[in-house]
């Protein structure tokens, strides 16, 4: 018969145990925490210097108790990001709509007036700038790259506290989200890292320092619901306006989610990429519902030219204001036919 040591609970609960045992514990903890804190320490060194305060003022009309109508001044705050060394700032429409004087702080301490570039308020995006030497410039990054779950950073200045970052995750990507002009924003990135009023216009980003999105709304009665419009967004409308103050599309009134099609249906319809966009929904009395675009569809082209996304999709629509007949390529049920459209462009 084999014979087993004998071990007393003190052997085993001895206090050389626990410690080495905690001390292991605490290691690793402290490992991981070193990780995920050098991520955005790393980040906020990079990056916080491009992020600016942008205090605005506003004419707004208002009705007193009286029933009489006055002009009051009211002041707003928001947040941006400087993406050219000669002084673009990134921010969002609803953060220097109808400003009537802007100033711009930057991270340390200098104070600048700003002229607005640019507005579009169907994307919720600015571009504003300021005339001041040795900027720091953020880099902008790949939003198409963008994984849930992955870490993300925010950094803004929420109430006016200036440089305030916080961090979470990439919770969600492709949702639809109505901006203030009420048309929907396609492909917005959700996450859980804190943004507060005063965020607005700050940009979010990976763990290299990457912006990948500008932050635009929250939803006040919830927690951990926050998103952004995506940075090839942005890029698609920066130099529109940049060269001429507004952003001209043309609309053909669907709401979209980028997806991704096996290797088999790539390779039975002779598709350029795996790329598309699903036809969530068709808007009433729109170019799309007249055309007979239909809920399930997926458009993987566009004048003959591949269609891999929305923005690309947008891109193109973006270059066909004059309202000609354009076809776009459409999966459906295992076909690939061509639909007719004739785009309008979208007014205000």
């Amino acid at each position: 018969m084999r014979e087993y040591p004998n071990y007393s609970s003190d052997d085993i609960f001895s206090g050389d145990n626990v410690k080495k045992n905690s001390r292991d514990s605490r290691d690793t903890d402290e490992r991981i925490l070193d990780a995920y804190s050098q991520a955005v320490v790393g980040v906020v060194q990079k990056v916080s210097h491009a992020v600016v305060n942008i205090e605005v003022q506003r004419q707004v009309n208002s009705r007193s108790r009286y029933y009489q109508n006055y002009t009051q001044e009211v002041r707003g705050n928001g947040s941006g990001v400087i993406f050219t060394p000669d002084g673009y700032i990134l921010t969002n429409s609803h953060v220097v709509d109808k400003a009537t004087n802007i100033e711009v702080m930057l991270a340390d301490g200098r104070n600048y007036n700003a002229e607005i570039i640019g507005d579009d308020p169907d994307s919720d995006l600015a571009v504003i700038r300021i005339h001041a030497p040795n900027l720091v410039v953020a880099k902008l990054g790949d939003s198409n790259l963008v994984r849930v779950g992955q870490l993300a950073i925010a950094i803004g200045n929420p109430y006016g506290f200036q440089t305030t970052v916080t961090s979470g995750v990439i919770s969600a990507i492709g949702r639809s989200f109505r901006s203030r002009s009420g048309r929907l924003i396609d492909n917005v990135i959700q996450t859980d890292a804190a943004l507060n009023p005063g965020n607005s216009g700050g940009p979010l980003m990976t763990s290299y320092g990457e912006v990948i999105g500008i932050n635009t709304a929250i939803i006040a009665s919830a927690q951990g619901l926050c998103f952004a419009v995506p940075i090839n967004t942005a890029k698609t409308v920066i130099p529109a306006l940049m060269g001429g103050g507004k952003f001209r599309r043309a609309y053909i009134g669907i709401a979209g989610q980028n997806v991704q099609m096996s290797r088999r249906i790539v390779l039975y319809h002779e598709l350029a990429d795996n790329g598309g966009v699903l036809v969530i929904s068709t808007e009433s009395g729109s170019p799309a519902r007249k055309a007979g675009l239909l809920k399930g569809d997926v458009i993987v082209g566009f004048n003959n030219k591949p269609v891999r996304s929305i923005d690309e999709l947008q891109k193109h629509l973006s270059d066909q204001t004059n309202q000609s007949l354009s076809y776009l390529t459409v999966l459906r049920q295992n076909q690939k036919i061509k639909i007719g459209i004739t785009p309008t462009e979208l007014t205000h």
